[in-house]
């Protein structure tokens, strides 16, 4: 008669690897243990349960009508696990439910806006929470799903694709250079004789920051602000000339860029997560939809579009 024995759900998988491993050595390679390390736990489990499970032969090992139980039930309970797993990534239902997203506000303000109102359209069983934070959250400790950042470091932790180049040039405002057409107009080392503008200490280590403290005289800098939407603003005020990114800029009828984009000031545009969310159907839903619709501004935000002439009103 059997012996009363709990199972765990460890042993029925063990015994669901023998029989398709034929036998201990192919088990033991697969669970990566020793082959004496599967030959006693089988022999326990046997003794515990008082029947056996295997019937040893020359080619192998093959299962026990009571085996081929415990082996169908190890089965079913992968299958169930992996059902569930699949739920629980987003696979077996669609995009619904509350998407928090981080970004800074530059990007919100000039580029991400009107794609999240097409995006709730396009999803209307989901609900975004935008996080403003122009230091990156942590998304390990869920602090949002999904970030869209700008950056050519993203972080070894997070998973994701790099949509765009951000491109900077240097930009002043139409009527202080009523002559210059293009860069070509420019004559660069007069620019440096200009009262610039730059990022405040908190963007220290950005190459666009790093560039003006390198190239522009202390004296020259009058104007320091600690975000790229503030440095725009500052630019089109007129209270200098500075590096902008070029999406934000040629947008505007009343900067006229100053310099060619330049590749040393550049930066990734990043959609990114944790990878225990990649697979979830809000993030996957909503990381696709994000990098399609930048896709078709990649022009602008690479420097490469059209600029507005000045007699074109702002949108």
């Amino acid at each position: 008669m059997a012996k009363q024995q709990h199972l765990d759900w460890d042993d029925f998988r063990l015994v669901k690897i023998i029989a398709e491993a034929n036998g201990l050595a192919g088990a033991a390679e697969r669970l990566g243990v020793n082959h004496s390390t599967v030959f006693r736990r089988l022999g326990q489990m046997e003794d515990n349960l008082g029947i056996k499970l295997f019937e040893r032969h020359r080619t192998g090992y093959v299962l026990t009508p009571a085996g081929e139980e415990m082996s169908a039930l190890a089965e079913q309970m992968d299958e169930n696990v992996t059902t569930f797993t699949r739920k629980l990534a987003g696979q077996a239902v669609a995009p619904a439910g509350e998407l928090r997203v981080t970004t800074n506000d530059t990007l919100l303000v000039h580029l991400l806006t009107p794609i999240f109102a097409r995006f709730i359209k396009a999803c209307p069983e989901m609900r975004l929470d935008v996080v403003l934070a122009n230091q990156a959250l942590n998304l390990s400790k869920r602090d949002a799903d999904v970030a869209i950042r700008a950056t050519d470091d993203p972080p070894e932790t997070l998973v994701g694709r790099r949509v765009a180049t951000i491109a900077w040039a240097i930009y002043g405002r139409v009527e202080d250079f009523p002559d210059v057409q293009s860069p070509e107009d420019v004559n660069i080392a007069d620019l440096f004789d200009r009262h610039w503008l730059a990022l405040g200490d908190n963007l220290a280590a950005m190459k666009v920051a790093r560039f003006v403290r390198e190239h522009v005289a202390p004296e020259n800098i009058v104007y320091k602000v600690n975000t790229v939407l503030g440095l725009a603003e500052a630019v089109e005020a007129g209270t200098g000339i500075g590096p902008v990114p070029c999406f934000i800029a040629d947008a505007s009828p009343n900067l006229v860029r100053l310099s060619d984009s330049n590749p040393d000031f550049s930066a990734g545009l990043w959609l990114l997560t944790h990878p225990d969310l990649r697979q979830s159907a809000r993030v996957r839903a909503f990381m696709d939809f994000m990098a399609t619709e930048i896709a078709k501004q990649k022009k602008q935000i690479e420097g490469a579009g059209k600029k507005l002439p000045a007699s074109v009103p702002a949108i």
